[in-house]
């Protein structure tokens, strides 16, 4: 591969002939090395000054020139540049023939930042989950060793409330774990949506009706007309779902569902929810679709919005965040009309 090539590559790379001296370097690889010079003809043991938390080194530590015959790879691991950075290497053996010595020692250096992101986040997951699932489980199992130890001393009326709410915590566990399901198919790529035309107008309905009589809060509908779009209704429903229920929460006084055609592109059809509490400020609203964002009151697992942005940027559509005229927050979705 031409030097410029490897220049354009995102990882580090050095090439290594079979007396175990460097061929080639990129650029990634010299600037995470610290290293400005030409390196060819350097023993590999002397550009790869990595070393792991015990001070041994890549090189004596892998023996790539060594071991069995059937080698033909190092498995990625962490090591420390000399700054004390992590990076993450891997490398491939490469033989003339099966079971031949080794005649190229291809070195690979990634930054570790994306690694210890992730495991941030898995660590951030592992917490909400645990927070989010203690309550519930709390709950439903008081109720149930109390039904279970004192069941010919209840009347009726104290086991059908103890039964309403295990029933209650049982459905809130149950949309978590639905919530968790989804954000590791956005994350992958692998939502299933099975679009087809649907009526917003009658999935909004249905929405509003639910989740007014789980609250004392005023849902208002406010419907224009509109042609049917291409989507997945059980997403649409989730979507909107998930906005109403999030006004509810942490918004104030009554909330307005209006649904009617995109002003900005009559191709979509747009959902707003507006309620008339204090609003998103503007430096937050980027941060309210990810993971784990929570406003101050209210609870919840934080990965309502984050949910609601994957599954409309994954029908084509847009999330907006604005001010309510005299006050509030107001989130309009869009969703592409049907062509058919």
């Amino acid at each position: 591969m031409p030097h410029d090539a490897l220049d354009a590559l995102p990882d580090g790379v050095v090439l290594a002939g079979p007396d175990g001296r460097v061929l080639v370097t990129n650029t990634v690889a010299r600037r995470m090395l610290g290293i400005t010079e030409d390196l060819t003809g350097m023993p590999l043991m002397a550009v790869l000054a990595l070393s792991d938390h015990d001070g041994n080194g890549w090189v004596e530590s892998n023996a790539p020139y060594a071991g069995l015959p059937s080698r033909t790879a190092v498995p990625e691991q962490s090591w420390l540049l000399p700054d004390g950075t992590e990076v993450l290497v891997a490398a491939r053996l490469h033989r003339k023939e099966r079971g031949g010595p080794v005649e190229t020692v291809a070195v690979s250096l990634r930054s570790g930042r994306g690694r210890a992101r992730l495991d941030r986040e898995r660590s951030d997951l592992v917490a909400t989950v645990a927070h989010e699932l203690r309550s519930p489980l709390t709950g439903v199992r008081g109720f149930v060793h109390a039904l279970l130890n004192r069941w010919d001393k209840l009347n009726d009326e104290q086991k059908k409330l103890m039964l309403n709410t295990v029933a209650a915590d049982a459905d809130r566990l149950s949309r978590l774990i639905a919530e968790l399901l989804d954000v590791a198919r956005i994350d992958t790529g692998r939502l299933q949506m099975h679009t087809r035309p649907c009526d917003v107008v009658v999935l909004c309905e249905r929405v509003v009706a639910s989740v007014q009589q789980a609250t004392s809060r005023r849902i208002d509908l406010e419907v224009h007309e509109v042609p049917k779009v291409a989507a997945d209704p059980d997403k649409v429903s989730q979507v909107v779902t998930n906005l109403v229920e999030n006004a509810v929460r942490h918004g104030e006084g009554d909330v307005a569902v209006t649904v009617a055609p995109d002003p900005a592109d009559p191709s979509f059809v747009a959902i707003s929810v507006v309620d008339e509490g204090e609003g998103i400020p503007e430096n937050l609203r980027q941060r309210v679709f990810t993971k784990f964002w929570t406003a101050s009151s209210g609870g919840g697992s934080g990965l309502g919005l984050y949910i609601v942005n994957g599954l409309v940027r994954a029908h084509g559509g847009t999330v907006m965040i604005d001010d309510r005229p005299g006050g509030g927050a107001s989130v309009t979705v869009t969703w592409p009309v049907h062509a058919g």
